[in-house]
C-alpha cells in the first residue's frame, strides 16, 4: 500500500482571505473586530503609559505641552473610538466566553445532512449584542458630542 501525496488546495483569496466572512459572515467579522480592537486597546495602552510616565517626568512644561496636545479635536476623537473600541472588545469577550461554556450554543445532535452548525442557531444572540454595541456607541458618540467633543 503505497502513500498518497496530499495535494494542498492554492490560496486564491491573497491578503483579500484575512477579511473574507465566509460560510460565517457575522461571527467572522465579529472575531475580525475582536483581534483589531484588542490590538488597539493594548497601542493606546502602551501610548497612554508612555504619555503618563515619561513626558511627565520631564518636567512642567513638557507636560503642559503634551496635554495641550492632547486637547486637540484628533485626540478627543481618538477617545470616543477607544471607549467604542473597548466596548465591542469586553461584549464580544463576553459572548465568546458564554460559547465557550456552551450557553450560547444550543443543544447537540445528531449530523445530519444537511448539516447546521451550532453558531447559526444562536444568531438572534449575536445580533443582539452588535444592537446592543450599536446602542452604546451611539450613546458615547451623543455625550462626545454633548460635552463639545472633549
Amino acid at each position: 500500500m503505497a502513500i498518497r501525496e496530499v495535494q494542498h488546495r492554492q490560496n486564491y483569496l491573497g491578503v483579500g482571505g484575512w477579511v473574507w466572512g465566509g460560510n460565517y459572515k457575522l461571527e467572522r467579522y465579529l472575531y475580525l473586530l475582536h483581534r483589531i480592537t484588542g490590538l488597539g486597546i493594548i497601542l493606546f495602552g502602551f501610548f497612554h503609559l508612555i504619555e503618563t510616565t515619561f513626558f511627565r517626568m520631564q518636567g512642567q512644561t513638557v507636560w503642559e505641552a503634551t496635554m495641550a496636545l492632547l486637547e486637540k479635536p484628533w485626540f478627543e476623537a481618538g477617545l470616543y473610538l477607544v471607549a467604542v473600541a473597548f466596548t465591542l472588545h469586553a461584549l464580544n469577550g463576553l459572548r465568546l466566553i458564554l460559547q465557550e461554556f456552551g450557553l450560547a450554543l444550543g443543544r447537540p445532535h445528531r449530523p445530519i445532512y444537511p448539516y447546521g452548525d451550532a453558531l447559526r442557531k444562536k444568531r438572534p444572540w449575536t445580533m443582539l449584542l452588535v444592537a446592543v454595541i450599536v446602542v452604546l456607541a451611539l450613546l458615547f458618540l451623543f455625550d462626545f458630542m454633548l460635552s463639545g467633543g472633549g
